[in-house]
């Protein structure tokens, strides 16, 4: 059963929970690095103060294994929330408790509490029911913001769904599961561009595609793998060798089904290693001699993937294409994101380091959705369940 959104419930002057991911970087001295993952979730705290909820806000960050650690405290990341909000936030020195209690009675309509660190209790990482319910005292609704970790199974994002009668999702959570249900079922022709490594992980991703997808354009590791079980020279390349066995499988999947498996026809090379190379090549794809190293795909490939991108109806981009770590390798990379800017296919991209490229070279999100979720947007592509989607039907049922 389809979870509701929060817009489809009464919130008004309701206490509600929202679970959201605030897990951001941090300086050390504290402050937030990467505001994102705050901003993408403005919407639904907005308009949950404008129809006067209560409102009850509550994260993890890092690994607080379930003791108290200081440097894991959400009070930076409340300061940077009350100031975008413009509003004062209550932030109470525990996620549970007598102040919590006091404070959640006390609140008025549209006022704003933001536990401590749920990762300080034992009872989060352990889904502890018990827990859970003393989670759940202070609100009457609860409402999950947190897509990228309901993969995860935790008391905030399962065993708290038994004590609400009343669940929902987010506005981003929302948008989550709309855009990447059109990958899972998509417009064709549809084309998939992965790159990176974690090779095992983005050839499960191709093979839970294989009966809808027209076209896989590869970069990264994940494209030195595929080369080198083609019979192709690599030089020093990283490859992943314990994912040869799976390689061929889905090369010989994809020739069954007519798929375009697409290399790049050229790479770009170095002598030496990213930090101290003398000059860098353009050579063909499974050419490379023994003492170079692929770290990015070059124009040949560049212009090929571009033309193909054009010629789609539906796009995921999941991975670069070079080593992005250094500035002279996110070329290919930066030229796929001006190239898919400038169409008007409907495309998803998830992970981090892609999606930054994209808005740099789109600068708005157009026809396209730039996925926070991260691997559970590929766990859910993957068609996987995901556990706190999951305890949310079981409430709805």
């Amino acid at each position: 059963m389809t979870v509701p959104s929060i817009a489809e419930i009464d919130i008004s002057e309701k206490r509600i929970f929202i679970r959201v991911d605030f897990d951001v970087p941090l300086s050390k001295d504290g402050h937030v690095l990467n505001e994102t993952k705050i901003l993408t979730v403005l919407p639904t705290i907005r308009y949950a103060i404008e129809q006067k909820a209560k409102v009850i806000i509550a994260s993890s960050l890092g690994n607080g294994k379930g003791r108290v650690n200081k440097k894991l405290s959400l009070e930076p990341i409340g300061r940077v929330l009350s100031k975008m909000l413009d509003t004062e936030i209550f932030f109470p020195e525990n996620s549970i408790g007598e102040a919590v209690r006091k404070i959640g009675t006390d609140m008025q309509p549209g006022q704003i509490m933001l536990l401590e660190n749920l990762d300080f209790q034992r009872g989060e990482a352990a889904n502890s029911l018990e827990f859970a319910k003393k989670l759940a005292e202070s609100a009457d609704i609860y409402v999950n913001e947190a897509f990228s970790v309901s993969n995860q199974v935790k008391a905030s994002l399962n065993g708290i769904c038994e004590f609400f009668d009343r669940v929902c999702i987010g506005f981003q959570f929302q948008k989550e599961i709309e855009n990447l249900d059109r990958i899972r079922d998509p417009e064709r022709p549809f084309t998939a561009i992965l790159g990176g490594s974690n090779v095992l992980d983005k050839i499960e991703i191709m093979e839970s595609m294989l009966d809808n997808v027209d076209t896989i354009l590869v970069g990264g590791v994940l494209a030195n793998t595929f080369i080198k079980v083609l019979g192709g020279e690599t030089g020093k390349s990283d490859v992943e060798t314990a994912a040869f066995y799976s390689a061929k499988k889905l090369i010989s999947s994809a020739e069954i089904r007519n798929i375009r498996l697409i290399l790049p026809e050229d790479v770009v090379a170095i002598s030496g290693n990213l930090n101290n190379y003398s000059s860098s090549f353009i050579i063909s794809g499974g050419r490379i001699p023994k003492d170079l190293k692929i770290v990015d795909i070059g124009p040949l490939a560049q212009a090929d993937f571009a033309k193909r991108l054009a010629k789609a109806r539906t796009v995921l981009w999941t991975g670069p294409m070079g080593i992005c770590e250094n500035s002279e390798f996110k070329k290919g990379t930066e030229a796929l994101a001006r190239a898919l800017a400038k169409t008007d296919t409907f495309n998803v991209i998830i992970g981090q380091d892609t999606v930054e490229f994209a808005l740099d070279s789109k600068g708005k999100e157009g026809r396209g959705f730039m996925s926070h979720g991260g691997q559970t947007a590929l766990d859910y592509i993957r068609g996987n369940k995901l556990p706190a989607l999951t305890a949310m039907g079981n409430r709805i049922q």
